[in-house]
């Protein structure tokens, strides 16, 4: 299977330590959070990843030849422009084959059992197989009780987007890691910078998306300073 990593993000919540260095290259427990990343992939039987850099780019390029990890990785270039995570994942789809792919989070450190989403995946026949937590967040993923995807909510801002009609739905946050199917490009828009949820949400209308239920799993979001206290 082959996987991109979301990397090229400014991680202003971790500064300082983003000052001098890009997010995906803070540590814990002595390793970053992109080695940690790529090891659990590997681990997972993912040989063939691809990174998205934009800031402090060359030290992430620097740090992925150094280590010679065992995989195949290649970086694909935000340097003159950050994408957000539909736009990143457009530019790189080049590298994707007509098999489903898994996308993660740099700042995510979990034990999700990768190959097992993969699986459900593939039995579903899904667009895409989210995975989510129940969670207290400010935005969510909303699904029926079949965990089919029929919207999404940010509760700060009071706004709710619904793209399939349910009685009863369900509040779960994302977790920053989901497989994809290779179709799932044919919904993207005609622009260089927006987010997958724009896509799924779109997607949703007529396509199954589902979502990946882990509330025993160890999951942990390092996007702030005091998140990295938790591991």
């Amino acid at each position: 299977m082959k996987a991109m990593i979301f990397a090229a993000g400014l991680g202003t919540r971790l500064r300082p330590l983003t000052n001098d260095k890009p997010k995906a290259l803070v540590e814990v427990k002595g390793k970053s959070l992109l080695e940690i990343t790529i090891n659990r992939l590997i681990e997972n039987e993912i040989d063939k990843i691809i990174i998205n850099v934009h800031h402090f780019a060359d030290q992430v390029i620097q740090f992925v030849n150094e280590k010679k990890f065992k995989a195949k990785i290649v970086i694909s270039d935000e340097r003159d422009k950050l994408l957000d995570t539909g736009g990143g994942l457009k530019k790189a789809k080049w590298f994707f084959d007509d098999q489903p792919f898994l996308v993660h989070n740099v700042d995510i450190v979990s034990d999700i059992d990768l190959r097992e989403l993969y699986n459900i995946h593939i039995k579903n026949n899904s667009l895409a197989t989210v995975a989510v937590r129940n969670r207290k967040s400010s935005r969510y993923f909303l699904f029926d009780n079949d965990m089919i995807l029929c919207g999404w909510e940010n509760v700060n801002k009071n706004e709710k987007i619904i793209s399939r009609r349910r009685n009863n739905l369900n509040q779960f946050a994302f977790s920053g890691i989901q497989i994809m199917s290779p179709k799932i490009f044919d919904f993207f828009p005609n622009k260089d910078v927006f987010s997958i949820i724009e896509v799924y949400l779109t997607a949703s209308k007529h396509e199954l998306i589902k979502g990946y239920l882990h509330n025993y799993s160890f999951w942990q979001d390092v996007g702030k300073i005091e998140d990295l206290n938790g591991l």
